[in-house]
């Protein structure tokens, strides 16, 4: 199990999560962040942190947002474990389901 950024984060890409997270799992695509199933340790620290409140314990991601649970893995399937977010930096691709979503505006 792991945490999972869903739909709320998509276009926001606010970042604060990645400041609090200890093992540095939380990596940033082009429309969202993506959280390593491998990497992240389950602490939590991410969710409290996010202002539009996109994070969710995986078995806890609300049913209109179960797809993003998917897209969060199928991110990860070419890129493996690098073993760090912030040694990799910013990735130019994102999970084909979110390629799908339609462009939302920031409300930040």
């Amino acid at each position: 199990m792991t945490y999972i950024i869903a739909e709320p984060c998509v276009d926001v890409l606010d970042k604060a999560c990645i400041e609090e997270c200890p093992v540095d799992c939380i990596y940033e695509g082009n429309r969202m962040l993506y959280i390593h199933p491998d990497e992240c340790v389950d602490c939590g620290a991410c969710e409290p942190v996010c202002p539009v409140e996109a994070i969710f314990y995986e078995d806890d991601v609300p049913q209109e947002w179960k797809d993003f649970t998917d897209a969060n893995y199928k991110f990860f399937e070419d890129l493996g474990s690098p073993g760090g977010a912030s040694k990799i930096g910013k990735i130019d691709k994102d999970a084909p389901f979110v390629v799908s979503q339609p462009p939302r505006e920031s409300e930040h």
